[in-house]
């Protein structure tokens, strides 16, 4: 399935909970109902960016392992 990607951030190497505020960041950049793409390492920020983006009313659309990390899919509320 493609996704019309509205942002895409790289968040390797990024540690908790900053990676969860860049996301935060680049969610108010896009609009209700746009995707954005988001790289994150195994571990910690694999636990707790999608919970975190879940609980706040974002939908998941797919996560996608890559060589020891992940592409989120995420819309936008």
């Amino acid at each position: 399935m493609e996704f019309n990607i509205a942002k895409s951030i790289n968040l390797h190497d990024v540690v908790c909970p900053m990676n969860f505020v860049k996301t935060k960041v680049e969610l108010e950049s896009i609009n209700p109902g746009e995707i954005l793409e988001i790289f994150l390492d195994e571990g910690e920020a694999m636990l707790n960016v999608p919970r975190s983006l879940k609980e706040e009313g974002h939908k998941i659309l797919k996560v996608i392992p890559i060589d020891g990390m992940y592409k989120i899919i995420v819309e936008k509320k």
